[in-house]
C-alpha cells in the first residue's frame, strides 16, 4: 500500500464530501482505539473543524487515558479540533433502572452492550445536528463488510466511512505514518463495550490478521475443505460470522407491494 498517497486521498475525499455538502466539518466518538485514532486524524487533516468526543459508560480507565491523550495530540497539532467529554454512565445506568428486570443479568449482556453503542450514535448525532457536522464512522473493511463487528444503528450508524476500505492491518499503517500515539498502535483491540478488558480476538477467536486472509480466501470462493488446523478454524469463525451478519451488510430489506395490489 502507497500509505501516504492513501492518506492523501482519504483526506481529499473527506473535504470534497464536506464541502460539497454545505458542512463545516465533522463529529467523531474517540474511544482510545486504533480506528478513531486514524479517523479523526484524517479529519483534523481536512482542516475543517473536528469535535472529539469522549463518551465514557463504564470504561477502563487505560481506554479513557488513551483517548484523552490522543485529543490532546491532535489538539496539539491542529488548531480545528475542539473537544467535549460527556459523561454517559448516568444516562446507561438510568435506562437500565426503567427496562424490565431479567432473570439473569447474563441473558442481556448482548443487548445492554449494543444499547452502550447506539447511546454513543443518538450522542454523537446530537452534536452533529447542533452544529452542522457530518458523523465521522471508524469502521474499517473486515469489521464492516467481513465478519459484521460492530453494532446496527450503533457505531454503524454514521453519516461516511473514511477508512471502510482499509484492513484492519493497513489502518496500522497509517497511524505509524501518522504519528498516532504509541499506547494506543499498541493496545489490544476492543470494542469496549463490557466493561472489562475483553479484546476483539477475545470475542471472535481470531486475530485481524487471521480474520483479512479468510477474507481474501473467502473471496477467491475457497470452501472449508480446503483447509486443515487453525486455517480451517479460522476460516469456519470468518464463514460464522459473515453468513450470520448479512443482515448488517445489505441494506433494509424492503416488502414490495405487486402493482395488482395497489
Amino acid at each position: 500500500m502507497q500509505t501516504e498517497k492513501v492518506i492523501d486521498h482519504i483526506v481529499g475525499w473527506l473535504k470534497d464530501y464536506a464541502t460539497k455538502a454545505n458542512i463545516k466539518g465533522f463529529v467523531i466518538g474517540i474511544s482510545g482505539g486504533i480506528d478513531s485514532a486514524v479517523t479523526s486524524t484524517l479529519c483534523a487533516k481536512t482542516g475543517l473543524e473536528l469535535l472529539c468526543v469522549e463518551m465514557p459508560i463504564h470504561q477502563a480507565e487505560s481506554q479513557e487515558d488513551r483517548a484523552s491523550k490522543h485529543i490532546e495530540w491532535l489538539q496539539n497539532n491542529f488548531p480545528n479540533v475542539s473537544r467535549q467529554p460527556v459523561n454517559l454512565t448516568p444516562v446507561f445506568d438510568n435506562l437500565i433502572a426503567v427496562l424490565p428486570p431479567v432473570e439473569s443479568e447474563e441473558e442481556r449482556f448482548m443487548s445492554l452492550a449494543n444499547t452502550r453503542a447506539r447511546l454513543r450514535m443518538t450522542t454523537l448525532y446530537y452534536f452533529a445536528a447542533l452544529k452542522g457536522y457530518l458523523v465521522a464512522g471508524t469502521g474499517n473493511k473486515v469489521e464492516d463488510f467481513g465478519v459484521g463487528f460492530y453494532t446496527k444503528y450503533g457505531d454503524g450508524g454514521v453519516d461516511l466511512s473514511p477508512i471502510a476500505d482499509l484492513m484492519k492491518t493497513e489502518v496500522y499503517a497509517i497511524a505509524k505514518v501518522l504519528n498516532v500515539n504509541n499506547d494506543i498502535q499498541i493496545a489490544a483491540p476492543t470494542d469496549g463495550l463490557w466493561g472489562d478488558d475483553r479484546t476483539d480476538e477475545d470475542q471472535i477467536g481470531a486475530s485481524y490478521p487471521e480474520l483479512e486472509w479468510a477474507m481474501k480466501m473467502n473471496d477467491e470462493e475457497k470452501k472449508e475443505t480446503d483447509f486443515s488446523g487453525r486455517e480451517k478454524e479460522v476460516f469456519k469463525i470468518f464463514k460464522r460470522l459473515n453468513t450470520a451478519n448479512q443482515h448488517k451488510m445489505k441494506p433494509i430489506p424492503v416488502c414490495v407491494i405487486p402493482d395488482l395490489l395497489k
